[in-house]
């Protein structure tokens, strides 16, 4: 018989916790953690405290259900992990009471550098002296941590006022998470929808970001459930759109555009940000080659009402630098000052706080979107 994880929450059905009678599943004790491998299968159940009397009595009886059910062809001794539930944070109390400005940078599509751009003004707004926090929400495809040199840092977890917080990882001046830290970076992330926004969640709400100025979030590409999730649970200040001038990229830049502008989101659209605009061989900064079109930034801009907030080029080292984990905003050495795309960086983190200070004094705080 082939394992699937709702076959083992079917099984779980039938459960009881002796404190209530209810079914595990029924409790909502059962984590949607569920990993199946070969035969092994592990998932966490979770308890309301750690001092639970029935805890062993339920995992033995956990076990003892799936092996009843699947009888050979499933190992689950010693597989099931037991956590205990985290209090929610007070009702009326925002996520992030430290956080003054939530920015998103966001793309139509993948491939147009939105992550670079993110990397770099995160680390660019640092440099201003901004206390900054970035966000890895793009589950499927993390690249932060490659980005800023951190592959295989260690997450740690400390106690504040009774709640365990994850401490993110901090360089260059930002503080950094993604789920690049909790996943194997060889495999493919294999997530339901509904568990991709729960890591969200728990990124964002279990998470000791402290005081921030920015809090900038690193969005998948595209519209999907993580974007929903993200405007659902944060009052996101505002938005930055990353494009290519190419046309099959300001087609998607479009329709991102249109997603955070619909009535039901509402979330202010600070400017776009035109990547790759041109190309600048390193040794020639003054040339430029327009191998992704000409011009492409400044007609969306134009259709959409948007500013053009920095058109970036394409050099020659980005990709190497970005392998190395040193952002091209960071001023690593004598010749970073002048080059090209480290002042394009630095003005685009003017440009952005620029937008912000603007979209705060003419309009209203942004409020999460319903979930009904």
């Amino acid at each position: 018989m082939a394992l699937y994880p709702q076959l083992i929450t079917d099984i779980l059905k039938t459960v009881r916790y002796p404190g209530n009678g209810k079914s595990l599943v029924d409790n909502d004790m059962v984590e949607d953690d569920i990993r199946i491998d070969g035969k092994k299968v592990t998932f966490s159940l979770i308890f309301e405290k750690s001092t639970d009397p029935f805890i062993k009595s339920v995992v033995r009886s956990a076990e003892a259900a799936i092996e009843h059910a699947l009888p050979g062809e499933v190992e689950i001794k010693g597989n099931i992990a037991v956590k205990t539930r985290r209090p929610a944070p007070p009702k009326n109390q925002p996520l992030l009471p430290g956080v003054k400005n939530i920015i998103g940078i966001s793309s139509g599509k993948g491939g147009v550098g939105k992550s670079t751009v993110a990397a770099n003004l995160a680390v660019a707004l640092a440099a201003r002296g901004y206390k900054v926090g970035l966000l890895d929400a793009d589950l499927f495809g993390p690249s932060q941590p490659k980005m800023f040199g951190v592959e295989g840092e260690q997450l740690y977890i400390e106690q504040i006022e009774g709640r365990d917080l994850i401490i993110p990882v901090e360089k260059y001046g930002v503080k950094m998470l993604s789920i690049g830290f909790m996943v194997d970076p060889a495999k493919a992330v294999l997530w339901r929808g509904s568990m991709a926004s729960n890591a969200l969640r728990q990124l964002i709400a279990d998470a000791n970001w402290g005081e921030l100025d920015y809090f900038l979030i690193d969005m998948p590409p595209g519209t999907s459930d993580i974007h929903l999730t993200l405007v659902q649970t944060l009052p996101i200040t505002g938005v930055v759109v990353v494009t290519t001038p190419q046309e099959v990229a300001l087609a998607d830049a479009r329709k991102g555009i249109a997603m955070f502008r619909d009535d039901k989101v509402n979330v202010p659209v600070l400017g776009v940000v035109e990547n790759m605009a041109w190309f600048t061989p390193a040794p020639h900064p003054e040339e430029k080659y327009y191998i992704f079109g000409e011009g492409g930034g400044e007609r969306l801009a134009a259709e959409t009402g948007c500013p053009l907030l920095a058109s970036i080029p394409l050099v020659a080292d980005i990709a190497s630098r970005a392998d190395s984990g040193i952002p091209m905003a960071l001023i690593h050495n004598d010749s970073d000052k002048d080059h090209p795309r480290t002042q394009a960086f630095r003005r685009l983190a003017d440009d952005v706080d620029a937008a912000v200070a603007r979209r705060n004094l003419t309009a209203p705080a942004t409020k999460p979107v319903a979930t009904h």
